[in-house]
């Protein structure tokens, strides 16, 4: 235990120590993820207010795993109109929200300049909200749709009005795993080359890792790995956020769920392999919110927000669709040992809750 340890924190490990982190018992990984969270961030725990819009859930691509895309012939299609996400950034911003997180469906129909109009409407209505927006696997939708190079669409994205990329689509980067779960959408490959443009463009993203599905333990270290090496050239990513599979209503099939020993076994070595990327967030529309406080202890040091409205967990079982009210957050928050810290989107702290 103590050589690999020793090999991982001196940077001389190879990629079977670092899959060996799985054989450790589950506090020794503990004590060793929290140690590095204390020392970056003490007892201090993030959120900030945010309300999710997902203008349209038509989705040309067919992800088993998603049970949000509107597919198949699903008689639940919508197309929400620019003004209805106007509407709702407004809305938001008057209750205190400091961020709105747009995420899609890759819909042909709407076409490009609808996606785009979304974000150049809310910025000129609400100027003073940050927008996160549009996945690299919506950049790679939105460059095939209209025949831009991905470079040219991240630059209409900032002309736009976007301030910073979500990390979703990463999915697992093991291509032998999206060919099953996710056959379509953007490669691996692209996933990064994606990311690493925005970042050369001076803009922060976060990075998502999908798991509890039909991947291994090697599949993850190997996702980790990819993204530890990408922050090595850009120092890009705010935040990796590990993303526990939602079981209810797909097509993936999935019989055996995951341990909350595995999971908190997955957020402590995230936190010990990455310790160039600054946060750690346990998500907790798909930790639940007690499993996401538990997660502060391994390693994690971030739930997410407030969401308002969540529409892609909740369609899969996740108990989030009608966000978390900010009193129980913090209460929840303090009652587990921690100090909540509202953040805004790129981690600049508003307001401590002693």
């Amino acid at each position: 235990m103590d050589e690999i340890i020793n090999k991982i924190l001196s940077k001389n490990a190879e990629f079977d120590d670092y899959l060996k982190l799985y054989d450790l018992d589950l506090h020794i990984l503990g004590e060793i993820a929290y140690k590095i969270r204390e020392e970056k961030y003490d007892r201090k725990v993030f959120f900030n207010i945010n309300r999710h819009i997902n203008p349209t859930n038509i989705c040309k691509d067919i992800c088993k795993f998603c049970a949000f895309s509107a597919h198949r012939k699903n008689p639940n299609q919508y197309i929400m109109s620019i003004e209805d996400c106007v509407k709702i950034a407004k809305d938001s911003y008057k209750k205190g929200a400091k961020e709105v997180h747009i995420v899609s469906a890759h819909n042909p129909e709407v076409g490009y300049d609808y996606y785009m109009n979304i974000i150049r409407e809310i910025k000129k209505e609400v100027p003073y909200i940050h927008i996160k927006a549009f996945t690299a696997a919506e950049v790679n939708f939105l460059s095939e749709l209209s025949n831009k190079s991905y470079e040219e669409v991240l630059d209409d994205m900032i002309e736009a009005g976007v301030d910073s990329m979500p990390g979703g689509g990463a999915e697992i980067f093991d291509e032998s795993i999206r060919e099953k779960i996710c056959k379509g959408k953007v490669n691996s490959q692209n996933w990064l080359k994606i990311h690493k443009l925005w970042h050369i463009r001076g803009k922060k993203s976060n990075a998502t890792m999908l798991f509890g599905h039909i991947e291994n333990r090697a599949h993850r270290i190997d996702h980790m790995l990819r993204l530890k090496k990408l922050q090595e050239e850009t120092n890009g990513f705010n935040a990796f956020i590990p993303l526990v599979y939602q079981r209810e209503n797909n097509y993936l099939k999935v019989e055996k769920f995951l341990t909350g020993v595995e999971i908190l076994k997955t957020v402590a070595i995230s936190r010990i392999i990455l310790e160039n990327i600054p946060h750690i967030k346990a998500y907790w529309p798909t930790f639940t919110l007690n499993l996401a406080l538990v997660a502060q202890e391994f390693g994690a040091d971030d739930i997410d927000g407030t969401i308002e409205k969540e529409s892609i967990q909740s369609a899969a079982g996740a108990n989030s669709k009608k966000g978390l009210d900010m009193e129980e957050l913090i209460y929840q928050v303090k009652d587990a040992g921690f100090i909540p810290v509202e953040r805004d989107s790129l981690y600049n702290e508003l307001k401590i809750y002693k």
